[in-house]
């Protein structure tokens, strides 16, 4: 049986009460309101089964206005990933790797179209709750982003599979955009230059580097060799979760070219490989030691497509696997 994280469904329960409802109206579900403090996930089916209770007591577009109060935080280990991501976009790619890498599936893919970018999510609803979570997926995608850089970019179309409902105010509000029902696909359309743009806290980092470079050009100060590679290891640390980063990737943040970067790491007598390699272990031997993640989370967090992948490098760093280190 599929498990939905316990954020998700306090978070319904606390919007239906701010709507109106009680907690006495949610204590005979099959997991029931005082039950949530207490445990991590809930079966999909009891979470989908909410969906349709509230949409039915609270009427159309409950389930946008949910979304529409979702927090990066709220999203556990992924949402935490999104907090690192360089521009909007990066978004869907890492929750890509995180759905496939958790569960060998994926949730969503995103196809360009000339300057539109068109963001596809992949659940086929088999029952009307799953139709509601797609919708309270997809609102929350809007606020996620706007968060993320903080600007107030839109989509331009929105589309879903099933029907209807009869009040659209709630859609008309969260998307502010055209909002198509009965299509072939659930997706929700932005112009490819919003989801280009640089988060805000990649953007901050990038002017902080690109201020040093300036200030190494105009003022004849060399920053240490030691402190860019510190600064490195940062940037790898944030990249991680979309995969391994390239030397452009990391350059093009620092405002230096690879040859440059290449140079200055030779100063402290490491290379770009043995950066990641160091920051791929301690983050690891961090996560192991000092959270409750899975093995499969810590995979996804150093940069791993397949948690046996990770199994072995880890069992090389250390000689032990990542369940034998956690347990000493």
């Amino acid at each position: 049986m599929n498990y939905i994280s316990i954020n998700l469904y306090r978070k319904m329960l606390n919007c239906a009460i701010a709507e109106g409802m009680s907690r006495d109206d949610f204590k005979n579900l099959p997991t029931p309101i005082d039950a949530i403090d207490n445990i991590q996930a809930v079966p999909a089916d009891n979470f989908f089964e909410l969906h349709e209770i509230l949409d039915e007591k609270l009427g159309p577009g409950f389930s946008v206005r949910v979304g529409q109060q979702m927090k990066i935080e709220d999203y556990g280990v992924l949402g935490l990933s999104w907090r690192t991501c360089s521009w909007a976009g990066e978004i869907f790619d890492r929750s890509e790797r995180y759905f496939k890498l958790l569960s060998n599936t994926y949730v969503f893919k995103v196809e360009k179209e000339n300057d539109l970018s068109h963001v596809y999510l992949l659940r086929e609803p088999h029952r009307r709750g799953l139709e509601l979570s797609n919708e309270a997926t997809i609102s929350a995608t809007v606020v996620v982003l706007q968060a993320m850089t903080e600007t107030d970019i839109s989509p331009v179309q929105v589309t879903f599979k099933h029907n209807p409902p009869a009040d659209l105010s709630s859609y008309k509000e969260a998307f502010k955009c055209p909002v198509l029902f009965n299509q072939k696909k659930y997706a929700i359309t932005y112009k490819t230059s919003d989801l280009a743009l640089r988060t805000a806290k990649a953007d901050a980092s990038i002017n902080q580097f690109l201020l040093e470079r300036v200030d190494e050009a105009t003022k004849g100060l060399e920053i240490s060799a030691n402190k860019i590679a510190r600064d490195i290891e940062v940037l790898i640390k944030n990249a991680l979760p979309s995969g391994i980063p390239s030397i452009a990737q990391i350059g093009d943040h620092m405002g230096m070219s690879n040859r440059t970067l290449t140079r200055r790491l030779s100063e402290t007598g490491v290379t770009f490989r043995d950066l990641i390699k160091k920051t791929q272990e301690e983050v690891s031997k961090n996560l192991l030691k000092n959270s409750s993640r899975s093995v499969a989370e810590i995979a996804f967090e150093t940069g791993f497509s397949e948690q046996s992948a990770f199994n072995r490098a880890f069992k090389r760093w250390t000689g032990l696997s990542p369940v034998a280190f956690r347990k000493i």
